[in-house]
């Protein structure tokens, strides 16, 4: 059914898209062109082995995640805070390297190698992991099943399952939506169809997630460790095998050698030459620019970088040939630019951190559905853990309905294309965080009445009498909040950076959650430190009847209401957007 599942959703994907008839052209601020002729190259038919690869990856990683503290604790005899410690520390670690690797893929591996890296090494992760199934282990009593401690090899090939597994995610997350926007032409890089493509792109893994949590994680509790494992690496060679079929049809872009030490380049030199005064005169003949650069001059935003490309005395700066004689004295116009575009974005980036910290909130979640009544009929009730699959189905499902319901009939009325431009889909997003967060304080100050006024107080395991469904708007309202947010900010990052940098530009989504957990980590712990000293009783207490969870969800209300209005002041500063406005709806 997984299987069914996925590849039924590559297939709708295959029908959102209007036949592309071209291919990648020229990036604006990237010398970057094919390796080969792109006549018959790219287009829409490697997208869906793009998003296949890793759909399938997220699929067999996040099917491992749940049941992966009893396989630590049970066969590897570790205690429930150290493997606690070391999920953690993977989780980071998968987290953080897609940055590492996305700086890679644009300085000097290329996307499609990155992707192709992760793959393999992601395969291999997971075959050392099952292979650890097949490890036989010697119990040291019989009456009890007491395991001996695991030898040193044992635990050197777990932690080199686990380090393969997050360098080897790292190489697909950072690359893989990139990569197919090298696929598209710039006519259709305009057009609704980059749109349509990310919209199916983020869909297609959200529906891998709630695979993996539910069909994953039911194959291990039933069948076993072995099978269990064996499964994940089935998908993960599915993946793996699914991009590389595609391999000749790719466009494959050239790097922009040393990104990175060019950024550093630029801030270098225009701290040398801050005593220099910007000079007007001389126009595009001032500013140090390559021959077959479209950019002449720097744009007058962020001006006091542009003296890092600011050609002082041409007999000191340049060398015979024209080109720099010390390149962290003098840079490119492009340099700069490309410097400028990351710098303007960082604001409305950190404006997403707070997405996650509400996110983030699914927890408490799990503890007001067990304490309701989540019976739908006599004899079915909903695992309280099971909540959280709403959220997931509602993101896809707002997918559906914008790309196949609301952008249509939106160009109907309007008489031509019509979409939310992506600051406008943030902005949605962020609004509607804020009005689940709000639904979810009212829900939770109206069941601690209800349990208060039964004398539950002292019960936190009692069941009041109010449905859990009340729970089903937050959850839906962050599947908008989701689906609009996330999406917006990858159309965001890959449209306003320049294409040199896409690989960067398509993990700084995932940095900003990863930051956000660590925003909502703090959160807790100082309200929790703060309403709990002094003996009193905390927000955040075990007793859900006797702490104030609702309080503590207003609290969260008003970081995100001040988000927002931060959203908009940082989104009217920034100015439009590249290649957005015709299609924007007014």
């Amino acid at each position: 059914m997984m299987f069914i599942a996925t590849f039924g959703t590559l297939f709708i994907l295959m029908g959102s898209f209007p036949e592309i008839e071209h291919v990648v052209e020229v990036p604006l601020l990237s010398k970057a062109t094919s390796t080969t002729s792109h006549n018959h190259k790219g287009g829409f038919r490697t997208l869906p082995f793009i998003i296949a690869n890793e759909a399938f990856e997220r699929l067999a990683s996040i099917g491992l995640m749940p049941n992966m503290i009893l396989y630590l604790t049970r066969e590897y005899g570790m205690e429930t805070a150290a493997a606690t410690n070391f999920l953690l520390l993977w989780s980071a670690a998968t987290n953080f390297t897609p940055l590492i690797a996305a700086l890679l893929a644009d300085s000097c591996v290329g996307r499609y190698s990155m992707i192709a890296y992760g793959s393999v090494t992601s395969l291999l992760g997971m075959v050392l992991l099952w292979s650890t199934t097949m490890i036989p282990r010697q119990i040291s009593n019989q009456l009890t099943n007491v395991y001996n401690s695991t030898s040193t090899m044992q635990l050197l090939i777990l932690h080199s399952s686990f380090a393969l597994m997050a360098i080897g995610a790292g190489g697909i997350r950072s690359s893989s939506l990139a990569f197919g926007v090298d696929q598209l032409s710039m006519k259709d890089k305009d057009g609704n169809v980059k749109e349509s493509y990310f919209g199916w792109y983020y869909a297609s893994v959200t529906l891998s997630i709630l695979l993996g949590l539910t069909g994953v994680v039911y194959i291990q509790e039933t069948m076993g460790w072995k099978v269990g494992f064996g499964i994940p690496v089935i998908l993960m060679f599915i993946s793996t095998i699914s991009f590389f079929l595609a391999s000749p049809f790719y466009v494959k872009l050239e790097t922009k050698k040393n990104m990175v030490s060019g950024l550093a380049q630029v801030i270098v030199a225009s701290y040398r030459n801050r005593l220099v005064q910007l000079n007007q005169e001389y126009g595009n003949l001032t500013y140090y620019h390559e021959k077959d650069s479209i950019l002449l001059v720097p744009s007058e935003s962020l001006r006091f970088l542009n003296k890092a490309c600011m050609i002082r005395d041409p007999s000191q700066d340049l060398k015979p040939d024209g080109r720099p004689l010390n390149p962290w004295n003098l840079c490119t116009v492009d340099q700069v630019e490309e410097l400028k575009a990351l710098l303007r974005v960082i604001p409305i980036w950190t404006a997403g951190i707070m997405l996650t910290v509400n996110v983030s909130q699914g927890s408490f979640l799990v503890l007001e559905a067990s304490s309701m009544d989540r019976h739908i009929t006599s004899n079915f009730e909903i695992p309280s853990g099971s909540f959280g699959t709403f959220m997931i189905i509602s993101v896809v499902l707002w997918v559906i309905l914008y790309d196949r319901v609301l952008v249509p009939a939106a160009s109907l009325i309007l008489g031509r294309p019509a979409c939310l431009g992506s600051k406008q889909k943030i902005g949605l997003g962020l609004f509607s965080s804020c009005v689940s967060i709000a639904s979810l304080a009212i829900v939770e100050n109206i069941r601690r009445g209800i349990a208060i006024d039964q004398g539950y107080s002292e019960q936190p395991q009692a069941v009041v009498n109010l449905s859990a469904l009340w729970l089903l708007p937050r959850q839906i309202l962050d599947g908008l909040a989701e689906a609009s947010a996330c999406i917006g900010q990858n159309e965001f990052f890959l449209a306003e950076l320049p294409q040199s940098m896409s690989s960067l530009a398509s993990t700084l989504g995932g940095l900003g959650m990863s930051l956000g957990n660590l925003a909502a980590s703090f959160v807790l712990s100082g309200v929790d430190g703060v309403t709990g000293g002094g003996g009193n009783e905390s927000w955040l207490s075990s007793n859900i009847n006797k702490g104030h969870y609702d309080y503590y969800y207003a609290f969260i209300f008003s970081l995100c209401f001040a988000n927002f209005v931060y959203f908009i002041y940082c989104s009217k500063a920034y100015g439009p957007c590249k290649g957005n406005g015709k299609y924007n709806f007014k």
